[in-house]
């Protein structure tokens, strides 16, 4: 395993374009929104998992010696991997309920969701109550290039003591590891005339402590320290992401009761969206302005981010089927007397109704 590992490291420019082109050309396949046919879901959510799984070991393979979760242990390195895993086994899972168990398949995709909040859940405690990045498939570790000076903020209470030194000389970034390789590079020159054998052992120690940084045991913010370092503020974000994780379930759940068809599981869906963003967006409005919290510049872009996807809500019955759909048509209608604009269109449209039948691809979970 570990050479493959290596392996994965060294071609990682190439594995990435082959995954990109593979994950791209299964949109291609015959029969791709076939309720009747598992086989190309099954090919795609095989060829997820493995890019998946590549990417996992690409990013994690510089870092696995540098970082250590805040229990003490990598453990949470494993999270965004089974995220990534569980999405990509979702549509798997609805296409094989659908054709084996009709509408009941509904009862599948609600144990998929239930599953995916649990573990989001688990990864939102298990990271000191930070924001989740792509629903938890990102990890978040506060690395802000706008700020280089740590703010105090939830997952980041009481860290701002640190040394001017280890800010100037931080490891985690190219710059920081340029000038911890000058300043050994000098303090090895000074010593070289003293003691050869002993500057030729450091230099090997300080070249390796360049590479691979010290490990860091970062102590996790507990839900009742958050409160009391935050407030309200900080009661008002965990329930804004709690609402966030937990929104795909809710709707799916008032799918089941009430049909796909249904004004009821859409509209509630999107209260619950509206509700968890208008409380993270506007935290500066609530509670003691001293307690104020800090997004860093990812965070800021996974919030918009979020925002976009409620463009997904036109991709969702019945606001498709009553709106959505007719105005694809009526616009494919306008363009197909044009040569080759008018079949592009037609596919376009075409994908589009295929996606919108799965609904893995429109949940924007």
């Amino acid at each position: 395993m570990e050479a493959y590992k290596q392996w994965v490291w060294r071609n990682r420019e190439y594995i990435h374009s082959l995954g990109s082109l593979a994950n791209g050309l299964t949109w291609l396949l015959p029969e791709k929104f076939s309720a009747s046919d598992i086989g190309p879901e099954a090919v795609t959510a095989f060829l997820g998992i493995f890019t998946t799984i590549n990417e996992h070991i690409i990013e994690s393979v510089p870092t696995t010696r540098a970082h250590v979760g805040p229990s003490g242990t990598d453990s949470s390195l494993s999270y965004p991997l089974l995220i990534s895993i569980l999405k990509d086994l979702e549509t798997v899972v609805e296409v094989a309920a659908e054709h084996f168990y009709g509408d009941r398949k509904w009862n599948f995709i609600i144990a998929t969701e239930a599953i995916k909040a649990l573990v989001r859940l688990a990864l939102f405690r298990n990271t000191g109550y930070k924001m989740l990045l792509h629903g938890g498939e990102t990890p978040n570790d506060d690395k802000d290039p706008n700020q280089p000076v740590l703010q105090n903020r939830p997952g980041h209470l009481d860290r701002n003591h640190r040394s001017g030194n280890q800010n100037l000389y931080n490891p985690w970034n190219m710059e920081g590891r340029a000038m911890s390789a000058l300043s050994s590079f000098g303090q090895n020159a000074r010593t070289t005339a003293t003691s050869p054998t002993s500057s030729w052992s450091r230099r090997i120690q300080q070249q390796q402590a360049v590479i691979e940084p010290a490990v860091i045991n970062e102590k996790r913010t507990t839900l009742s320290e958050l409160l009391s370092e935050k407030g309200v503020k900080g009661a008002l974000f965990v329930m804004g992401e709690v609402l966030f994780i937990t929104r795909p379930l809710i709707y799916v759940l008032f799918i089941r009761r009430y049909g796909i068809r249904s004004w009821i599981p859409w509209a509630i869906s999107l209260s619950v969206d509206t509700l968890g963003m208008g409380i993270l967006s506007n935290l500066k409005l609530w509670g003691d302005k001293c307690k104020q919290i800090h997004f860093s510049q990812p965070e800021r872009d996974e919030l918009r981010r979020r925002k976009l996807l409620w463009a997904l809500y036109l991709m969702r019955d019945p606001f498709f089927t009553k709106f959505t759909r007719e105005k694809l048509e009526s616009s494919q209608k306008k363009v197909e007397p044009v040569p080759l604009i008018g079949f592009l269109t037609e596919k376009i449209v075409e994908l589009l109704v295929g996606a919108q039948s799965r609904y893995t691809y429109i949940s924007g979970s």
